[in-house]
């Protein structure tokens, strides 16, 4: 038997922050060693970080990524491994790997398949390396091969997907497999999104099966540039099946998962199979020969590392939950700042962003124990002694009423702010909104009323609220959240420099339906390992409203809107799958039978027509995390013109459907 032991390694990495990077590579490399790794695959441009954007233009740049390799091949002794960074060529920028043997740089592998669509946009700053093709550049006064590379170490073959190389249908993979590669590693900055793994598990275990291969899939982990967030999956698998994967949505800087491999055993898989054809044109100067001693190994068995949580049938209640904590932790983290400010109004959204810092501090304190936590935050959280005492100090909620508001959502602002532990003040800004009525009242002679200015009057207590806990945040170092949901961004119900104020907004990319679900599932069983939160009930037991209008009006969100699973449903037909109002309109004829024909029409109308006066808004919402395929940001994701034809003509071609169906009816 030719035993090898290989790891897949997570890195939670950030654009240009050299020094750090730097050491979660080096400690990686330390980990490998100590566990008798001969190769060690760590995620895609490990080196710049992967979201460095128009930066990836930089010489500077450039520069800095090459000393911060040759610093790095040295660490490398004892091991085979591969860190990513940018490489000018040709007058071209290339998405490289650098293989790392022993101690000195052996090559840089080219990423073929470049990631174009949705969150992606590599192709603006790098070039695909064209197949089978190999150059030379020259660092530090010696050449290196670089391209579409085969490395034989020691007398194992291994070749490289890079992240889109697997996601596509013509792998490289094929082409290492015909020449021999005995492991494939791909490197990857894949992003979090619902269900993703499973897509990132089939590749990987069908690429292994396909090529005879064993391979091995590493990912970033955490929120590396702000809003993508990266899940630190990784996986080893050989013929087909899936030897071992890592904990996922780790709060870890760094860590490796290994597993034994038998590479005797791929090569007679392969060997047997009818099917396989070998290159045997005879040239192998695209294979670069290296000699490496790996370790004496004896048989172990499988060690499979899958956490309990992946097979929880609350499966997505669980992914989200972990993921925006994690994304939350690493922003309060990269960003410097002291804690997080809330303006919790007692409602769905606000609770939910502040149970979310309250399981993102939870999680971390779970994994990393309470003394490594408060080291990481950093100085300002030292004298804090226990969970509740570092809440207080990190999170602030504030409550602010005007006559508008109730008892029952000020009870339950109160009762979620003592489930989290937060420091929650209640403030009255009924004075400051009348006073603006008043002030603009006098100056444009009007007698400002409900039912002349409805929409002023409603926005004035949103904006008021915005000074005081803008202030808040300013005083304490905070990060002031934001906590319009995605729903609500789609058809523009927010009030821009009110309720959308905030440097981050983690709920814009997550609909309401979702949210409301998820605080009931929140109240009564929660994440593994942390359980339910009972003072939710208090929220949960609530319509949602903005709570703007007179109380004698029992003013709803979907009084106002529509109910938000028909709105959830129409966005998606709408923006997601990019249908056109007549079609939106039969689709809900079909599966929202309930509801008469000319209320389904009404919604229909409405949705579009809001959607294109309100692209502004989307325009200025404060960054949001990406979690799936129905996000709305137009900086990442959906671009969306900010004046257009407001769907109009369609609009009047659904009329004419309506007509039809009445006549006929």
């Amino acid at each position: 038997m030719k035993l090898i032991r290989v790891a897949a390694g997570v890195l939670n990495q950030t654009p240009m922050d050299w020094d750090r990077n730097r050491t979660n590579i080096i400690e990686a490399f330390e980990k490998a060693r100590q566990d008798s790794v001969s190769v060690l695959c760590l995620p895609e441009l490990s080196i710049t970080g992967y979201g460095c954007e128009d930066a990836f233009y930089s010489p500077g740049l450039h520069e800095t990524a090459i000393e911060v390799l040759e610093s790095l091949a040295p660490e490398s002794r004892n091991l085979i491994t591969c860190v990513g960074l940018p490489i000018m060529y040709a007058g071209g920028v290339f998405n490289t790997a650098c293989m790392l043997v022993d101690g000195r740089i052996a090559g840089f592998a080219a990423k073929q398949n470049l990631a174009g669509d949705g969150i992606h946009y590599e192709p603006r700053w790098f070039k695909h390396w064209p197949k089978g093709i190999q150059g030379e550049i020259e660092i530090g006064n010696t050449d290196y091969p670089i391209g579409d590379l085969l490395f034989d170490v020691g007398g194992i073959r291994i070749g490289f997907e890079i992240c889109e190389d697997a996601w596509v249908g013509s792998r490289p993979g094929a082409d290492h497999a015909a020449r021999g590669a005995d492991i494939i590693l791909n490197p990857s900055a894949s992003h979090f999104a619902f269900g993703k793994h499973a897509v990132r598990r089939g590749f990987v275990t069908e690429g292994s099966r396909a090529f005879h291969v064993t391979y091995v899939y590493s990912n970033l982990v955490g929120n590396e540039a702000g809003r993508a967030i990266y899940d630190g999956d990784t996986m080893i698998a050989s013929n087909g099946e899936l030897l071992a994967t890592g904990p996922r949505l780790s709060f870890e800087t760094n860590s490796i998962t290994t597993q034994q491999v038998n590479i005797d055993t791929t090569r007679m898989s392969r060997a047997r199979t009818g099917s396989f054809e070998p290159d045997v044109d005879g040239d192998e100067s695209d294979v670069l020969e290296f000699d490496f001693n790996h370790p004496e190994l004896t048989p172990l068995p499988h060690n499979k590392h899958a956490t309990n949580w992946e097979n929880n049938l609350d499966n997505k209640f669980e992914e989200f939950t972990r993921c925006v904590s994690l994304g939350l932790f690493d922003y309060l983290l990269k960003s410097q700042s002291h804690g997080f400010v809330v303006s919790l109004s007692g409602g769905a959204d606000s609770a939910a962003a502040t149970v979310l810092v309250s399981t993102a501090i939870r999680f971390a304190e779970r994994e990393l124990g309470f003394e490594r936590l408060r080291d990481r935050l950093g100085s300002w959280a030292e004298s804090t002694t226990d969970i509740p005492n570092l809440m207080r100090r990190l999170l602030t909620t504030v409550y602010q009423s005007t006559r508008q508001s109730s008892e029952t959502t000020r009870s339950a602002a109160a009762n979620v702010a003592a489930a989290v532990h937060s420091n929650h003040l209640e403030l009255n800004v009924d004075e400051q909104v009348e006073r603006y009525r008043e002030i603009v009242g006098q100056a444009l002679n009007l007698d400002l009323n409900w039912q002349d200015h409805d929409i002023a009057l409603q926005n004035i207590q949103a904006r008021t609220r915005a000074p005081s806990v803008w202030m808040v945040a300013n005083i304490r170092n905070a990060l002031l959240l934001s906590t319009s949901n995605r729903s609500e961004s789609a058809v523009g119900y927010a009030t821009m420099d009110g309720d959308t104020s905030g440097g981050l907004s983690p709920l814009a990319g997550i609909d309401k339906d979702f949210l409301r679900k998820w605080l009931v599932w929140m109240e009564t069983i929660g994440p593994e390992g942390l359980g339910p939160i009972p003072q939710l009930n208090s929220v949960n037991q609530q319509q949602p409203t903005a709570e703007l209008r007179p109380q004698s009006e029992c003013q709803t969100d979907e009084a106002d809107l529509m109910p938000y699973d028909v709105l959830d449903y129409i966005e998606r037909l709408a923006i997601r799958d990019k249908m056109m109002p007549v079609d939106v309109f039969e689709k809900l004829r079909s599966d929202f039978d309930d509801y008469p024909i000319p209320q389904l029409a009404a919604w229909t109308h409405k949705f579009f027509t809001l959607w294109c006066q309100n692209q502004w808004k989307r325009e200025r919402y404060a960054p949001s995390f990406h979690l799936d395929d129905e996000n709305l940001d137009p900086k990442t994701w959906c671009r969306f013109p900010i004046l257009s034809g407001g769907y109009r003509y369609e609009l009047e071609k659904l009329d004419a459907h309506l007509s039809t169906l009445s006549i006929n009816g």
